[in-house]
């Protein structure tokens, strides 16, 4: 009676663990959720940690995670052995001419014998069967499933080291937008200050017509460039939200963009690139997926090499067989021990030409792991020659925009006190704002340039280690 209780409780018993599994998986998504309406000012690392959560390319490459580490039990699984069971029913009837043959014989025995037309057959069968040894084919499939998780993983991870990339592109494409807007509104507000100036030099008398409408033209003209930038803002914060993941491709009303912080003193520092190549090397998960294919293809190599090998299989199984009624008895059953030893001879040059194959995709995999990391140098070196050119351009729009905005106020000054003309005071707004632009510029060009190094070298994973 016991037994018969604790087989009803099973089905309640697994009900309970899954509800545990469900609500726990529940309580992880939520913790791993971020809520867009608590953020009032968007940085690089809170989009980062965004997009982390919400891409989909994203969780596509961690479900693939998931398949490998799933491949791993499924190669493991080939240590343990194997057991079928199996249950028919079957019904027979017989043409008149096997009916009078099975009766005949049967009376040759006994003359008293019947045979029942249709005759019912039950069978059932437990088999249990064990590779004891195929070649080592065994260990190296393990091995290969082991390299394939491993290689996802990197995949993963490099997946998650091209998406920051085109977090920060879109990030600082939207920030220089940002950037874009203030200097248009500074120079509508320098335009309309000169503007109303000039509107009272005409009506003491001292002004002239056209300079009061020369600003006109010139605040229209920077609320122009204004209204564009605001445009520019606003599709490059779409693109940014998309990327995030974010539901429907659009911020919160109350986020805003981090505005451009001036450059610190360890961002002018010009990187050494030997280090950087090195740690590159041996740390970037496209380095690291490279690596375990190459492991991969070795272990498939020695796995078509194992069809050389005999196999050797340990076989038991116990079966029953009755006829006219399915209630078995122990005479009804019969069993068998075997060892099964299989040896190939022959099978038309198929495993010598799958042994040549995995071969020659092992040598692929050496050359596609020497390129990967020549391209790895190649991009380090790049990235910092990049970084060295903003560097400097951006020292040099610095301090090309401290000598602009000085002649600028001077020319301003001399204006308002009647010794300057208007058309200098034109030409020293326009070329401000030009410097101010390129400034700009360069810092978020610069900014880049340190976070695509982050990226090439793979250090940015670091800042994102608990993603």
């Amino acid at each position: 009676m016991k037994r018969y209780i604790h087989l009803l409780l099973i089905p309640y018993i697994i009900i309970i663990l899954s509800t545990k599994c469900l609500a726990q998986d529940i309580q992880d998504n939520q913790a791993e959720s971020l809520d867009l309406n608590a953020i009032r000012v968007l940085d690089l690392k809170t989009a980062g940690k965004i997009a982390l959560v919400g891409n989909p390319t994203y969780a596509a490459a961690q479900a693939r995670v998931k398949q490998a580490r799933e491949r791993v039990l499924q190669a493991r699984s080939a240590y343990w052995p194997r057991l079928d069971a199996a249950v028919s029913a079957s019904q027979v009837s017989l043409s008149d001419n096997d009916y009078q043959t099975n009766l005949t014989n049967a009376r040759l025995f006994n003359p008293n014998a019947t045979i029942d037309d249709p005759e019912d057959y039950y069978k059932s069968e437990l088999t249990a069967t064990w590779v004891l040894f195929n070649g080592f084919e065994r260990k190296f499939s393990n091995a290969a499933a082991r390299y394939g998780e491993g290689r996802s993983k990197s995949a993963q991870k490099d997946s998650k080291r091209l998406l920051l990339t085109s977090v920060a592109g879109a990030y600082f494409s939207a920030q220089l937008a940002l950037e874009n807007i203030a200097v248009a509104k500074a120079d509508e507000v320098f335009n309309q200050r000169q503007l109303m100036e000039a509107k009272a030099r005409r009506r003491a008398g001292t002004g002239s017509l056209s300079d009061e409408l020369n600003f006109k033209v010139r605040v229209n003209s920077a609320k122009a460039k204004r209204i564009n930038a605001e445009k520019a803002y606003e599709v490059a914060m779409f693109g940014l939200a998309a990327i995030l993941g974010v539901p429907g491709a659009i911020f919160p009303a109350n986020l805003e963009l981090a505005k451009l912080e001036h450059e610190t003193p360890e961002e002018l520092i010009s990187p050494v690139p030997e280090p950087l190549i090195t740690y590159a090397q041996s740390h970037r998960p496209d380095v690291l997926q490279s690596e375990f294919s190459l492991k991969q293809a070795i272990s498939e190599t020695k796995i078509a090499r194992a069809k050389f090998f005999p196999t050797v299989n340990l076989l038991a199984a116990m079966e029953g067989n009755r006829a006219g009624n399915r209630s078995f008895e122990n005479e009804d059953f019969g069993n068998t021990v075997a060892v099964i030893f299989e040896y190939n001879l022959f099978a038309g040059g198929a495993n010598r030409a799958k042994f040549r194959e995995a071969k020659a995709r092992q040598v692929e995999a050496e050359k596609a792991m020497e390129n990967k990391k020549l391209n790895v140098s190649s991009e380090v070196r790049a990235s910092v020659a990049k970084l060295n050119s903003a560097r400097r351009e951006l020292i040099l729009q610095r301090s090309n925009t401290d000598l602009v905005r000085q002649n600028r106020d001077l020319v301003a000054k001399e204006y308002a006190a009647g010794l300057g003309s208007l058309v200098r005071l034109n030409e020293a707004q326009r070329d401000f704002i030009s410097a101010q632009s390129r400034l700009t510029s360069a810092l978020v060009t610069l900014r880049q340039a340190w976070f695509n190094l982050e990226t090439d070298t793979g250090r940015i994973l670091l800042s994102f280690a608990d993603q």
